[in-house]
């Protein structure tokens, strides 16, 4: 399928989607984040993509924020409603995706490098939520994951004065997972979706699963959810594939079955 505002690379057992307005920094429209919502709900249904890549085209930015000119004319109904559903829809993706950056991701560039499962980054990229210096707050999801991820005084600090973060910086806050020299974001982003892609799928999307709801439940609930997705895998062919490879001191041949 073509798209306007993202193009789709399939190198199977991954799929890289690159997000494509470099004139615009890759600012986040609408119809961009409903594009990318659209590939993601496809490969996520596609069983020969294991793991997802989100890129930004040209080497100033990953997403430099919303596109603030078709914002300005939004009302308080549109913005509660479905101006914003295409970002629920990215929330709700099984198959991990990693996050490429380089340059600037700010205000939704960051959102959705955090609505991924892990960044890697440049050491030119740029992070941070300057929406304080519109007269507004981050709105998908920026106040609340950066104080679960790296706490309330970071969080306090990056939204109310506005202030960019290195890659560096948020690598040490445990935010990034890695950083790489100038350019080389993306390939080591395709080497860890690679890896990741040669696990159990359903055992990968079990443990993204059960990580998330880390965050939405309290530690003892968490353990007996943990617990329930552990035994239920023993149900799988992958399972009995992995241990027996294990035995057999051989690589496994996992089906996602």
């Amino acid at each position: 399928m073509d798209y306007q505002f993202i193009l789709v690379e399939r190198e199977d057992p991954i799929a890289v989607l690159t997000l494509n307005r470099p004139q615009q920094l890759n600012a986040l429209n609408w119809t961009l984040i409903g594009e990318l919502a659209d590939a993601c709900e496809a490969l996520d249904r596609d069983d020969a993509i294991r793991c997802l890549v989100i890129t930004g085209a040209g080497d100033k930015a990953f997403a430099a924020g919303a596109d603030i000119k078709e914002m300005t004319g939004q009302t308080p109904v549109s913005m509660m409603t479905g101006e914003f559903e295409g970002w629920d829809r990215l929330r709700r993706i099984h198959k991990p995706i990693v996050a490429a950056v380089g340059g600037f991701a700010l205000g939704g560039g960051m959102e959705l490098a955090m609505h991924c499962d892990l960044i890697i980054a440049s050491e030119n990229a740029r992070f941070g939520q300057p929406e304080i210096n519109l007269g507004v707050i981050p709105g998908a999801g920026g106040t609340q994951r950066i104080s679960r991820n790296i706490g309330k005084f970071i969080a306090m600090e990056m939204v109310l004065t506005g202030r960019n973060f290195t890659a560096e910086e948020l690598h040490r806050l445990g935010l990034v997972n890695a950083v790489v020299p100038v350019g080389q974001h993306l390939e080591k982003a395709k080497e860890v979706a690679h890896t990741i892609a040669t696990k159990g799928p359903v055992a990968v999307r079990v443990a993204k699963e059960a990580i998330l709801a880390a965050f939405e439940m309290p530690q003892e609930q968490g353990l007996m959810y943990e617990k329930r997705l552990f035994a239920t895998l023993f149900a799988t062919e992958d399972q009995k594939e992995g241990m027996a490879a294990f035995v057999e001191k051989r690589k496994a041949d996992f089906k996602g079955r």
